[in-house]
C-alpha cells in the first residue's frame, strides 16, 4: 500500500542522503510533514572536499554548505539538528533522541551514513584526529596551520590518499603508512593499486606500505599528550606533528540494535531499498538487495549516496509491495596530486584487468575489468572523457570483448 500523501515522515540523517530524500519527496507529491534531524548542528553540506579543497583552504563553507536557508525552507520541512538517534522503536513507530526528544512518523528514512575507525589507545592524545564531519576537518586544518607541521596519514585508501595530496600541495612533510603491501588492492586490484602508490612517490610523498603500526609516541605521559611520533611494528619511528587514522569507516547503525530491523555491516533491506514496511534505508549504512547479480551490497559512494536517496523517498512513497529494485551503476571519483581518478561499476580484486589507453608507467590511462565475461568496471587515471563511454555498455552489462575495443571504435 502507497504511503499517504498527508501521512508524516520522518528522515534520520542530515547529510546527501537524507537531503535527497526529503527533496524527492516533495518532487513526489508528499504534502505531509517532514522531520529532518540530523546528528550534526550544521545543515546539509559536501563531505568530498573536506579532505580537498575546503581542507586546502581554497574553497569557503559557501561553496561546502548543500542548499542555502531559502531552499531549504521552501520544502516545508522541519530541520531538527544537532539531535542524535539514540532508539527506534518500530511498533510504536517513535525515534528517540540523545536530547531526550521522541519524534513519531508513518514513514522512516534511516540514512546515517557511517564513522570512521579508529585506532585502540590514541584516545585523549592531542594531534591525532579522523576525517568524517565539517568539526573534524575544522579540527584538522587547525592543528596543521603551521608549515613546518609533520603529518602521518595512516591508511592509504582514497581519503588517507587524498589528504596526504592536500597537505603536500600546503607544502608540508607527508608520510602515509600502509599495512597492505599494495594500496587499494582490495578495491581495484595489485596491477591499478600500484599506479595509485606510483603517483605518492612521484610527488615525493614516502609512502610505506606492508607497514603496520605498533604505537603512537607522545611528548609525555596522561590524557591530553601532543602526539610526536608513530613506531611501526618493526621498531620504525616516523616523527609526527599530528597523525590523520583513515582506516575506513563502519555503518552508524548502533542506535538501532534491537529495533528489529536486521544489522549486518549496516541496515539489510530488499531490492527496493525497504528494511521493514514503511521504513527505508539510504546512504553508507544501507545494505540492499541487487537483483541482477543476486548478491547484497553497501556502498560509501558519494554518487550512491544521492542516487538512494532519490530512490529510497520514491520507495517509501510507493509502498513496499509496488517499490521499483534499485539498480545503480556505481561511480565514484578521487582527486589527488594533478590527477582525477574515477571508476564506474563495481570492481572485484579477482576480475580481470586490462589497459585499453595509456600506461601504468605514465600515470594516465584507462582500464577495464571483467567477470564472467562480462564487463563489471572501468577505471580512468586522467582520462575523464574517454571513461565515460564505458557507462551505456555496463549499464546493459555488456560482454567483456565489446569494451575492449570501444576507445579503438
Amino acid at each position: 500500500m502507497s504511503l499517504d500523501p498527508g501521512a508524516s515522515v520522518l528522515v534520520v540523517g542530515g547529510g546527501l542522503a537524507g537531503l535527497r530524500s526529503v527533496e524527492s519527496l516533495r518532487a513526489g507529491g508528499h504534502s505531509g510533514p517532514v522531520v529532518l534531524a540530523g546528528a550534526e548542528r550544521h545543515p546539509p553540506y559536501d563531505r568530498p572536499p573536506l579532505s580537498k579543497q575546503f581542507l586546502a583552504g581554497t574553497w569557503g563553507l559557501d561553496r561546502v554548505v548543500l542548499r542555502g536557508d531559502d531552499k531549504l525552507a521552501a520544502l516545508g520541512i522541519e530541520l531538527r539538528l544537532g539531535r542524535r538517534a539514540v532508539s527506534l522503536d518500530a511498533d510504536e513507530r517513535e525515534v528517540h533522541f540523545d536530547d531526550g526528544s521522541v519524534v513519531g512518523f508513518d514513514g522512516l528514512v534511516v540514512a546515517t551514513g557511517a564513522q570512521p575507525r579508529t585506532m585502540a589507545g590514541t584516545e585523549g592524545i592531542t594531534g591525532v584526529h579522523v576525517l568524517r564531519t565539517l568539526d573534524d576537518c575544522l579540527s584538522l586544518a587547525g592543528d596543521t596551520a603551521d608549515p613546518a607541521t609533520r603529518v602521518v596519514v595512516v591508511g592509504a585508501g582514497f581519503i588517507g590518499s587524498e589528504v596526504a595530496a592536500t597537505f603536500h600541495g600546503k607544502g608540508r612533510e607527508v608520510t602515509v603508512v600502509e599495512a597492505l603491501p599494495v594500496p587499494l588492492a582490495r578495491v581495484l586490484g595489485e596491477q591499478m593499486g600500484e599506479v595509485c602508490a606510483g603517483l605518492h612517490r612521484s610527488h615525493g610523498v614516502d609512502l610505506r606500505t606492508g607497514a603496520a603500526v605498533a604505537a603512537l609516541r607522545t611528548a609525555s605521559d596522561g590524557p591530553g599528550s601532543q602526539v610526536r611520533g608513530v613506531q611501526l611494528l618493526d621498531g620504525t619511528m616516523i616523527p609526527a606533528d599530528v597523525v590523520l587514522v583513515a582506516i575506513g569507516v563502519e555503518p552508524a547503525t548502533d542506535w538501532l540494535e534491537g529495533s528489529g530491523l536486521e544489522i549486518r555491516d549496516g541496515v539489510v533491506a530488499d531490492a527496493g531499498l525497504h528494511a521493514a514496511d514503511d521504513v527505508v534505508v539510504a546512504g553508507d549504512m544501507a545494505r540492499w538487495w541487487d537483483d541482477d547479480y543476486a548478491v547484497e551490497r553497501r556502498v560509501e559512494h558519494w554518487t550512491n549516496a544521492a542516487e538512494q536517496g532519490v530512490h529510497a523517498a520514491r520507495s517509501l512513497l510507493a509502498g513496499r509491495k509496488a517499490a521499483e529494485a534499485y539498480r545503480p551503476v556505481p561511480y565514484f571519483w578521487s582527486d589527488q596530486y594533478d590527477i582525477k581518478i574515477q571508476m564506474i561499476g563495481i570492481p572485484d580484486p579477482d576480475d580481470t584487468v586490462e589497459v585499453v589507453e595509456g600506461s601504468p608507467e605514465s600515470g594516465r590511462l584507462v582500464a577495464i575489468y571483467g567477470r564472467q565475461g562480462r564487463l563489471s568496471a572501468a577505471l580512468g587515471f586522467g582520462r575523464p572523457r574517454q571513461l565515460m563511454g564505458f557507462r551505456p555498455l555496463l549499464e546493459r552489462r555488456a560482454p567483456f570483448d565489446e569494451a575492449r575495443v570501444l576507445l579503438s571504435a
